[in-house]
């Protein structure tokens, strides 16, 4: 049992034999659910040119489910500052805030959102990987433009995403309150941690410092069932470890019959022995586990199955059997 918030990253996975847009369709009934059920936030990662993850901009997500929900806060995790000019990040979630008083955040990450160099390059107009420096540059730029020039009213709450110590450096340097995306390098946790809490530096976004932990959570009622639905990204993953970007989201069935290789194999246990997948008490074990060793102040959620249904229902036991705080 824990008592601190829970939240949910939307990551829009497109299932085999389904369009695009049928995803797109289920972004409201999941925001929807997720209110219901007393989460505190969602948020949408940007992604570009998979067939496996909708290429659906987070700022129109975020408008979308704003739109179809009332309570839950909403916003990007993340929208990705190279890809996007400072002062139109500002403009767009500036009004989004305006429009949606206290309901909005602006989570901002570094990566392309693609394994395609090409498509990072178009995105870019041409230009290449961002460097540190120009990073800093695009974040320091946006929270700049939000409170001088769009000063709508109302202001999102600011986060930066960090996998590495530099994003925690650069989170502790401005005084942003930090989502560790311990769901795609848990081995970095520890010391992206350590460096940002040594580090942090209070501003007018954050007083102390603020984090938010990332982690991959399917629950079922039974070990083998949360194993079933978890199975086809675990197809993807296995693609993407031999450097295959392009793989579909299979269904469950057609992830059951998938050939791992032994080596494969291990490295998915690996992966998911830092994560959290089971039966409500082996996930309800393993995230109070995370929660003691990072002292995390609130954990967040991507739970990439197959099935809609079946999805809510992982957030809806973890929920039950939590004690998390609900929202407010």
């Amino acid at each position: 049992m824990f008592d601190i918030p829970l939240s949910a990253l939307e990551v829009a996975m497109v299932q085999t034999g389904a369009r695009a847009v049928d995803t797109l369709r289920d972004t409201a009934a999941f925001a929807q659910g997720m209110e219901r059920l007393g989460y505190h936030r969602i948020w949408y990662a940007e992604h570009h040119h998979s067939p496996a993850i909708g290429a659906f901009p987070p700022v129109v997500l975020t408008a979308h489910a704003a739109a179809s929900t009332s309570l839950i806060r909403l916003g990007s995790g993340g929208v990705l500052a190279p890809n996007h000019a400072p002062l139109m990040l500002a403009e767009q979630f500036g009004t989004l805030a305006a429009l949606h008083p206290d309901r909005i955040d602006l989570g901002i990450g570094r990566g392309p959102g693609t394994f395609d160099e090409s498509i990072a390059r178009a995105l870019r107009r041409g230009a290449g990987p961002t460097t540190d420096a120009e990073y800093e540059d695009d974040v320091s730029a946006t929270l700049s433009f939000l409170v001088d020039e769009v000063a709508l009213g109302p202001l999102p709450e600011p986060w930066l995403l960090a996998s590495s110590p530099a994003g925690a450096t650069l989170a502790a340097r401005l005084g942003l309150p930090v989502a560790v995306a311990h769901h795609i390098r848990p081995d970095n946790t520890q010391v992206v941690l350590e460096r940002y809490r040594a580090e942090f530096t209070p501003s007018r976004w954050c007083e102390r410092p603020r984090v938010l932990l990332c982690v991959e959570a399917v629950c079922a009622e039974t070990a083998e069932e949360a194993a079933w639905r978890i199975g086809p990204m675990d197809v993807v993953k296995a693609g993407l470890l031999k450097g295959l970007s392009e793989i579909p989201f299979p269904t469950p069935a057609e992830a059951a019959a998938h050939p791992f290789t032994e080596e494969e194999r291990r490295a998915l246990a690996g992966f998911r022995a830092q994560q959290a997948v089971g039966t409500p008490e082996t996930v309800i074990h393993r995230l109070t586990e995370l929660i003691d060793k990072t002292r995390a102040d609130e954990l967040m959620l991507t739970t990439p199955v197959y099935d809609l249904g079946d999805r809510i229902r992982s957030y809806e036991l973890i929920k039950k059997y939590s004690g998390a705080t609900a929202a407010s």
